[in-house]
């Protein structure tokens, strides 16, 4: 018996209604993306695995896809690794190959080999997929597309700023409520030090980052198989458990890290974005959360997740800075600030609020019922002039019966059906049918064209 075909977990098939969701989303935030003076990018599927490997941190690199090298690839391989089990080591002779993890790195990647052609501070903007061996539950995929924007070659935090405006107003062109969160992650090396800790800051902020979904009891239970003490993990606890207004919890923090030069260059710097975004600018809420850590390694500075409002979903934006990313490649000095929004958690967002234009969903518009060759002939000149109108027109390629070419309409949710045969083309004029209502009339092609525009 044939196998019956099938598709990875985690990955997805779409039907051409849902692909015309997912471009209308993209075309959302691309067109911001150019409003904001972005430039376009692409990078490989695939990257060196000396790209991609100390970028995410030890979970992250358990996450990478690996691409077995070509030929015999186990030639190479120490066979003690196979009976140890050692699949770390083993991977790196069997593998030199692996699918791009996000779309940050290699973006570091190609500012280093590019450095001598492009211009800095250098704005991108890149919208592709990414992959992640991950555990497949509700918006979670190991196949999903990114929409990346950032800014590098410039420490100016009106860049973070511009990132934020642009959050907003993606967000607001697509209908969703949303809260912006903020953190700093030198203030959670701050947090690190004033509890003791300045050597488990990836521990700690790999630990709270899951506040939301663990709980606070299981993030201290974590903590405390890390190696952090009782008295520390109390230390630990008011502060990410902070409430109130943002000018709260600021005072609040230059309070507790006083003793933090780090932790306080991280609090000021919180305190110019948000004097520069405004309390009247945005349509979003923009929160500072403590519990915010985006357990990435390679942000050093304002870090942010967007929670949808209306919809249970984690987080379908997120970003921050990255002052160190493209050291190591070799370039130091060069600091930079980015942002993705999460296509794929949006795009089931929208489904679940039912907040797609009408007019992102259509496809064809009319269509010219086929009655044999004298027919067709006419019919193509027709939809010819139609298309030159902008209006998206099929001809049925067969001449098929009368039902079966309306079904096809009808399936296809295609709003007019045009119908040309010895009448019409004896009068010059064309029978056009509303599908919605039933209601026929006779018309020539300009009030045709009318009508559909």
């Amino acid at each position: 018996m044939k196998t019956k075909p099938a598709i990875p977990k985690g990955t997805r098939d779409f039907m051409p209604v849902e692909t015309a969701k997912r471009n209308y989303i993209f075309n959302t935030i691309n067109d911001v993306f150019h409003l904001f003076g972005f430039q376009e990018i692409e990078t490989p599927a695939m990257e060196n695995l000396s790209t991609l490997m100390g970028k995410y941190g030890e979970e992250g690199d358990k996450l990478l896809f690996k691409i077995l090298n070509s030929g015999d690839f186990t030639s190479k391989a120490d066979k003690s690794l196979w009976e140890s089990g050692d699949t770390t080591r083993l991977a790196a002779q069997l593998c030199e190959k692996g699918l791009r993890y996000d779309l940050t790195v290699p973006f570091a990647r190609f500012v280093v080999m590019h450095r001598n052609e492009i211009t800095f501070p250098f704005k991108r903007c890149q919208i592709q997929p990414v992959w992640r061996a991950d555990r497949p539950q509700k918006g979670r995929y190991r196949e999903f597309y990114q929409c990346d924007a950032d800014i590098i070659g410039s420490d100016s935090l009106m860049n973070e700023t511009e990132l934020i405006l642009m959050i907003d107003e993606v967000f607001a062109r697509l209908g969703i409520r949303v809260a912006i969160k903020m953190n700093n992650r030198k203030i959670l090396s701050g947090i690190a030090e004033t509890i003791g800790y300045p050597d488990k800051l990836t521990d700690i902020t790999v630990a709270i980052d899951k506040f939301d979904k663990i709980g606070l009891d299981n993030v201290n239970a974590e903590l405390s198989s890390k190696g952090v003490d009782d008295n520390a993990i109390a230390m630990l606890r008011p502060i990410i458990t902070l409430q109130g207004d943002n000018d709260g919890k600021l005072a609040t923090l230059r309070k507790t890290l006083a003793a933090s030069e780090t932790g306080m260059k991280g609090i000021e710097e919180l305190e110019t974005i948000l004097g520069l975004v405004g309390k009247d600018n945005l349509r979003a809420t923009l929160d500072i959360d403590l519990t915010l850590a985006r357990g990435l390694n390679y942000y050093t500075g304002a870090i942010f997740e967007v929670k949808a409002a209306d919809v249970a979903i984690g987080s379908i934006t997120g970003g921050g800075r990255y002052d160190n990313l493209t050291g190591v490649f070799g370039m130091d000095g060069v600091s930079g600030v980015g942002i993705s929004f999460g296509a794929d958690r949006i795009y089931d967002v929208l489904n679940q609020l039912d907040l797609y234009p009408e007019q992102s969903l259509r496809t064809t518009r009319i269509m010219f019922v086929n009655f044999g060759e004298k027919e067709m002939k006419a019919a193509m000149g027709y939809a010819a002039g139609l298309r030159n109108a902008g209006i998206s027109t099929e001809l049925y390629p067969e001449c098929a019966k009368m039902k079966k070419q309306m079904g096809y309409a009808d399936a296809k949710g295609i709003p007019f059906v045009a119908i040309v045969g010895e009448n019409e083309l004896a009068s010059g004029t064309i029978t056009l049918k509303d599908m919605a209502s039933g209601e026929q009339k006779q018309v020539t092609i300009d009030e045709l064209t009318e009508i559909i525009k």
